[in-house]
C-alpha cells in the first residue's frame, strides 16, 4: 500500500515539472500566493571597471497579461561595504513581462551583486567581478640595458583608486604566455597612481606588467604589456649594435660595430637561441681601415643572442627581439545586442599551444582583456565573446611575448552594436571569458 502511495507521489511530481516552464526556478521568491516570478540576466559577469552592464530578464505570472507595464526595481550591494541592499533603478516590463535596463546601475567599478522586485517577486541574486582599469607606462619599447646605471622607472594609474593596494611588477617568463613572475613592486597612492624602479640584471626578453591586489573591491587586475629586449652595456674596445631591435618576422637585420685599434682585423659573429646552451659562429668578416665591421643581414625566426669577438676582446651581448606576425578577421562588423563576435587568424612563427587575449577600448583609451584564448594546431585561432550593450566598439586581438618572441596586436576593428529586444537577449554562456592568469605575487 505505501508502494503505490509512494509511486503515486513520485508520478505527480513529475507531472508538475512537465507544465512548470523552467524559466520558474530561477526566481529566488515568487509573489505572494505564487502567482508570479521574475527573472534576472546580468551580463557580461566579469568587466573591468567602468564597462557598461546590462541587466534583463522576464516577469512570469500565472495570468501573463498581469506581467505587462509592471515596474522592475533594481537593487544592488557593493562587494566589500557594509550594510545591504540599496535600490537603484526601476524600468516598466512590455507587453510580454520582458525587461531590460542597459546600462544597469550608472558606472560599475566595484565589485557587487543585484536582484529585481516585481509585482512582489523577488529574483534570485547575481554577482559579477569588476577587475580595475589599471595602465602601465614606461620607457619606450625597444632595447633597454643591464646595470644599475640604466635603471628604468615604470608609471601607471589604477582606477577606482584603491590607495594602499599592492602593485606587482611582472615579467613574463614561459614561451606560451601564461607563466608572470614577480620581479618588482609598489603601493597605490590616494590619487591612484604607482611608481616601481627596477634594474634589469640578464640580457634577454623583457614582457612587463603589473597586477594590482585590490583590497576586496576589485579582483587582481593586470595591466597592458609592454615588451623590451634587455642587452648588455656595450664594451667600448669592441661596439654591437643592430640595424633595428626589435624586428618583425619575416624582417632581416644588420649586425655592426667597431673594434677599437683593430684596422683590418678578423672579427667573429655568434648567436644562440633560447634553447641553445652556447654560442655557436655563424658569420666572419674583417674590419675596415678605421675598425669598423659590418656582417651580412641575419633573419632570425626567434628572439636571438647575438655576440661578436676578436683575436683580444669580447663584445656585449646583444639581444635581437623578433616580434609575432598576427592576423585577424572578425565574423561580423555589425551585429544586434547578445549576439556573439568570432576573431580568428593566425600567428607567425607556430605558437601553438600560447595564451591569446581579445580586448576591448575602454573609455581611458587603453585596450583591457576581456576574453582569452589558445591558438590551436597549426598556429591558427578562434576566439569569441557576446557584447550586450548598443553602440560603437573598438577591438583587437594581442598576443603576449615570451622568451621566444616579443609580442604584437592586431589592426583596431570598429565594431557596431545595434539594441536588441529583451526577449531575444541570451544569458551569457556558463563558461564566462577569463582575465589574465594572475602568475606568481
Amino acid at each position: 500500500m505505501r508502494t503505490r502511495m509512494l509511486i503515486s507521489v513520485v508520478m505527480a511530481a513529475i507531472s508538475l515539472l512537465a507544465i512548470v516552464p523552467g524559466s520558474a526556478f530561477a526566481h529566488k521568491h515568487r509573489s505572494r500566493g505564487g502567482r508570479c516570478g521574475v527573472s534576472i540576466n546580468v551580463v557580461p559577469r566579469q568587466i573591468v571597471a567602468g564597462e557598461p552592464v546590462v541587466i534583463f530578464g522576464r516577469l512570469h505570472c500565472a495570468n501573463q497579461a498581469g506581467a505587462a507595464g509592471r515596474e522592475v526595481r533594481l537593487f544592488h550591494h557593493l562587494i566589500g561595504q557594509g550594510g545591504g541592499f540599496n535600490y537603484v533603478q526601476s524600468v516598466t516590463t512590455d507587453p510580454a513581462g520582458f525587461y531590460v535596463i542597459t546600462p544597469a546601475d550608472g558606472v560599475v567599478e566595484t565589485n557587487r551583486s543585484w536582484y529585481v522586485r516585481a509585482h512582489s517577486a523577488r529574483s534570485a541574486t547575481k554577482r559579477i567581478r569588476v577587475a580595475a582599469a589599471v595602465t602601465l607606462s614606461g620607457p619606450t619599447e625597444g632595447q633597454l640595458l643591464t646595470g644599475y646605471p640604466n635603471r628604468v622607472t615604470f608609471t601607471g594609474t589604477v582606477s577606482p583608486a584603491d590607495a594602499g593596494a599592492r602593485v606587482i611588477l611582472q615579467r613574463q617568463n614561459a614561451s606560451t604566455g601564461s607563466d608572470w613572475r614577480h620581479i618588482g613592486s609598489g603601493v597605490v597612492t590616494g590619487s591612484g597612481t604607482f611608481t616601481i624602479a627596477h634594474t634589469f640584471v640578464v640580457p634577454g626578453d623583457a614582457n612587463v606588467r603589473v597586477l594590482v591586489r585590490s583590497q576586496r573591491r576589485n579582483i587582481p587586475s593586470s595591466s597592458n604589456v609592454l615588451g623590451y629586449v634587455i642587452s648588455q652595456a656595450e664594451n667600448p674596445q669592441l661596439t654591437i649594435q643592430a640595424s633595428a631591435d626589435p624586428i618583425t618576422f619575416g624582417e632581416s637585420v644588420t649586425i655592426s660595430g667597431k673594434l677599437g685599434g683593430g684596422a683590418n682585423q678578423p672579427v667573429t659573429l655568434l648567436a644562440r637561441g633560447r634553447h641553445q646552451h652556447g654560442f655557436a659562429r655563424i658569420a666572419q668578416t674583417t674590419t675596415n681601415g678605421a675598425g669598423e665591421y659590418s656582417f651580412p643581414a641575419q633573419s632570425p625566426i626567434n628572439n636571438t643572442f647575438y655576440r661578436v669577438t676578436s683575436a683580444s676582446q669580447a663584445s656585449a651581448v646583444l639581444y635581437e627581439g623578433v616580434k609575432d606576425v598576427l592576423s585577424a578577421q572578425v565574423s561580423a562588423t555589425t551585429i544586434a545586442a547578445g549576439q556573439a563576435l568570432t576573431f580568428t587568424g593566425t600567428v607567425s612563427p607556430d605558437h601553438t599551444g600560447h595564451t591569446i587575449y581579445l580586448e576591448r577600448q575602454g573609455s581611458d583609451g587603453d585596450f583591457h582583456v576581456i576574453a582569452v584564448g589558445q591558438v590551436g594546431a597549426g598556429s591558427v585561432y578562434s576566439i569569441s565573446r557576446s557584447l550586450y550593450d548598443p553602440g560603437n566598439k573598438v577591438l583587437r586581438v594581442f598576443i603576449p611575448g615570451g622568451p621566444e618572441n616579443q609580442g604584437t596586436a592586431s589592426q583596431p576593428i570598429a565594431i557596431i552594436v545595434t539594441p536588441a529586444p529583451a526577449s531575444a537577449l541570451p544569458a551569457e554562456p556558463t563558461e564566462a571569458p577569463a582575465f589574465p592568469p594572475e602568475g606568481q605575487s
